[in-house]
C-alpha cells in the first residue's frame, strides 16, 4: 500500500514538473488575443462603414 502511495507521489510531482503543454496554453492565449482583437476591430469599421452609408444616403434623398 505504501509503495503504491510513493509511486502516485512521484508520478504526481513528475506531471507537475513537465513544461510540455506550456507552450500549447500561451499560443492558445495568444490566438484568442488576436481574436478578440480583430473582433473588436472589425465592429469598429462596421460602424464606421454604417455611417459613411448613411451619410451618403442622406445626402442622396
Amino acid at each position: 500500500m505504501n509503495t503504491m502511495l510513493l509511486k502516485m507521489y512521484v508520478k504526481f510531482q513528475d506531471l507537475m514538473n513537465r513544461e510540455e503543454g506550456q507552450d500549447l496554453v500561451e499560443y492558445a492565449l495568444l490566438v484568442s488575443l488576436i481574436a478578440l482583437a480583430a473582433i473588436a476591430a472589425v465592429n469598429k469599421v462596421t460602424n464606421a462603414v454604417t455611417t459613411i452609408f448613411s451619410n451618403i444616403s442622406t445626402t442622396l434623398a
